[in-house]
């Protein structure tokens, strides 16, 4: 059954027009930069925002109903725990907010505290418990009302990077279980590719692409998703093996292809030399270093050039040619390294 979902808010200096399809089972990523809109567009689901959206799921209509009265649950990105409760009154709230009695509240709040691994920490407080356990509790509350819809507003960034790890893949494991509609809402490109069946990036309140993770990765739209995904990326327009650039320069590719294109390939394709290379025929351009950042195993380069480019190179390169910004150096670039796709 799909979950149908017309989002349309308006406030100074901004509008949202999002439509969102999630199919039962399904866990959807609403991805996007900082004031996309992704977070209004959680809050005019779950009602607590004004808008003129629709929402309609199995022949009912939500977009009239108050947000208590919306089958959804929600788990905020700080997980909002009452700290005066135990674990067990947290996940009972909301069954008990709806008029469930207490006896039975507690023993669904129990079943589902065990079922996120914290059927000992029932009687808990808050305050006791590690970033991962409330979490855990956090969606255990958000689980037990057996919401058609479930929210889940950035559910990993207040965890550490050691624990975040090892959360989201219990986060993953629950969603596969979970029978309803899941919508994802993250700034995290690894949060969305790991969880979601499907991801949706957001710019300024609108679409700007949308499929499958692998989609994603391979074929970014725009500049903030090639960013995300870590490729460089170009619009040009083909003739056979050559690509001319709208930014300018000029690009030879294995595969032939004619029109408006996207090009991408990995920083990791890129070569750097001192001198121009010689040997098979490849893509070769003079450009300066503007930038060096060290990664974790890697330093990436920023080269301005005709293009501008980005190379990953390994440590002992960066010594070998005692890379410096201002550098001059040539970039070497093999056609088969470049992947093109129709704009």
């Amino acid at each position: 059954m799909t979950l149908h979902a017309s989002l349309r808010v308006s406030r100074a200096g901004f509008s949202l027009e999002l439509d969102l399809d999630i199919e039962a089972g399904e866990v959807v990523a609403l991805l996007g930069p900082n004031g996309a809109g992704k977070t209004t567009a959680l809050r005019a689901l779950a009602g607590l925002v004004g808008s003129s959206s629709q929402i309609t799921h199995n022949g009912s209509t939500w977009d009239g109903l108050p947000a208590e009265k919306r089958p959804i649950g929600v788990v905020f990105q700080d997980y909002l725990l009452f700290a005066h409760m135990t674990a067990l009154d947290n996940v009972a709230f909301g069954l008990r907010a709806r008029g469930t009695r207490k006896a039975e509240a507690d023993t669904v709040a129990l079943h589902w505290l065990g079922q996120v691994g914290l059927g000992d920490f029932a009687r808990a407080k808050p305050r006791t418990l590690s970033g991962g356990q409330a979490q855990r509790v956090a969606l255990a509350r958000a689980l037990a009302t057996s919401p058609e819809l479930l929210l889940l507003d950035e559910p990993l960034a207040a965890l550490d990077a050691s624990t975040r790890l090892r959360v989201r893949s219990e986060l993953g494991r629950h969603l596969q279980d979970y029978p309803g509609h899941t919508l994802l809402v993250t700034h995290d490109p690894l949060d969305a590719m790991v969880l979601a069946d499907r991801i949706v990036i957001i710019e300024d309140g609108r679409v700007v692409q949308q499929g499958t993770p692998r989609d994603v990765v391979r074929q970014p739209r725009t500049d903030y998703v090639a960013h995300l995904v870590g490729l460089n990326f170009y619009r040009g327009t083909a003739h056979g093996t050559e690509v001319r650039l709208d930014e300018g320069g000029t690009l030879t590719i294995a595969e032939p292809a004619e029109g408006p294109v996207h090009v991408v390939f990995p920083p990791s394709a890129v070569s750097l030399f001192t001198e121009k290379p010689a040997g098979s025929p490849r893509n070769s351009w003079q450009a300066v270093v503007s930038g060096i950042e060290q990664h974790a195993h890697t330093t990436r380069v920023e080269l301005d050039g005709n293009p501008p480019v980005l190379a990953d190179i390994t440590t002992a390169t960066v010594a070998e040619l005692r890379l410096q910004p201002g550098d001059a150096l040539w970039v070497s670039l093999k056609a088969t390294e470049i992947h093109t796709y129709p704009r």
